[in-house]
């Protein structure tokens, strides 16, 4: 009996080892898998009206100077239906909106809908013609959440939660947040999440720690991340610290250690080495011009360029537009903006 009960623990043992074994992948399959992960969300999210929405550009269709004349502007003072209806009737002055939308209804949202076409070509949101031919509203925004607050030139308050829906279509939503005071610096987020569980967020924070990074997720779990902290000393010095997370993987660079280092898991991988191949300074990012040059424990090196280089193409434009909040600025905050002159 006693030797069964020996051969059932050594071969539960040797079970268990070799799961444990196979389990614990090596940075470079690591690394491999994770680059694949985020190849294959970026391609997925790439070919959406989400993705064709946050990537709008340009400068047609900014307010301009209707910001400096607003002190306040909450959901409640919008809330609504309102259908795109234009009119002839143009403001003469250069501050306000044009008045394009009618309220047609009641809600606790700001409903807007609008054609789809002014949405991913704002240039025709803001230089109506009488003679255009009637379009269909086809796009709709729904927003849950809004406020944009301007106490002085520095103190501002801004918050806008809206959902897209295109042709009857959920295209996803996005969530922005942005305080400017004297005592509490600047703090900014910009999310936006589509409906295949996928989301990109740009942060950024300005104080005595300066810290900027974005994100590409799956639900809760981080795909891709770059975040750069800038933190000003007793002896005004300044301290770098660069983190990029690949999945399980974290490449780390900060002052005062010279050299940069590899963790998976968490774990300091004592034979990885990493060189930044750009000769630019630490702000660079690498959704612009910035790579790295990973060295693995077989002596085999891989650029990350030739790991993500599709998704840092496709991810470039995105990020940029969600830290300028181009899409909110020149869309949503202009029909805010030109609801709140037509109804106050």
């Amino acid at each position: 009996m006693k030797k069964y009960i020996v051969v059932i623990i050594l071969f539960t043992g040797l079970a268990g080892w070799q799961c444990s074994k196979l389990d614990k992948a090596n940075l470079k399959e690591s690394l491999q898998s994770s680059a694949e992960k985020i190849n294959m969300a970026v391609d997925k999210i790439s070919g959406t009206r989400g993705y064709e929405l946050i990537s709008v550009t340009g400068d047609e269709g900014k307010s301009g100077g209707c910001y400096t004349l607003i002190d306040k502007i909450e959901l409640s003072m919008i809330a609504g239906i309102y259908d795109y209806q234009p009119d002839a009737f143009r403001h003469h002055h250069y501050f306000f909106p044009v008045s394009f939308f009618k309220r047609t209804g009641d809600d606790p949202h700001m409903i807007v809908n609008m054609p789809h076409g002014m949405i991913f070509r704002p240039k025709y949101l803001f230089n109506y013609c009488s003679c255009d031919p009637v379009v269909e509203n086809n796009f709709k925004i729904d927003v849950s959440d809004y406020h944009l607050i301007n106490t002085d030139w520095i103190t501002s308050d801004y918050k806008l939660v809206a959902g897209f829906t295109d042709d009857s279509e959920n295209i996803g939503g996005c969530e922005i947040t942005s305080v400017s005071g004297k005592e509490t610096g600047k703090s900014f987020s910009s999310k936006y999440t589509f409906t295949e569980g996928l989301s990109i967020a740009v942060n950024r924070v300005r104080g005595e720690t300066t810290e900027s990074s974005f994100s590409l997720n799956e639900g809760d779990k981080v795909l891709l991340m770059e975040k750069t902290i800038f933190t000003w000393t007793e002896d005004k010095t300044v301290e770098v610290q660069y983190i990029l997370t690949i999945g399980n993987v974290d490449i780390k660079r900060s002052t005062g250690v010279d050299h940069i280092e590899v963790y998976l898991d968490g774990v300091l991988q004592q034979n990885a080495a990493v060189v930044i191949t750009d000769q630019g300074d630490e702000e660079n990012s690498i959704c612009r011009k910035r790579d790295l040059e990973i060295k693995f424990d077989d002596g085999t090196t891989a650029k990350l360029s030739e790991l993500i280089g599709p998704a840092k193409e496709k991810l470039k434009s995105v990020v940029g537009s969600l830290g300028e909040m181009n899409f909110a600025k020149r869309i949503v905050d202009y029909i805010a903006i030109s609801v709140y002159f037509d109804t106050h």
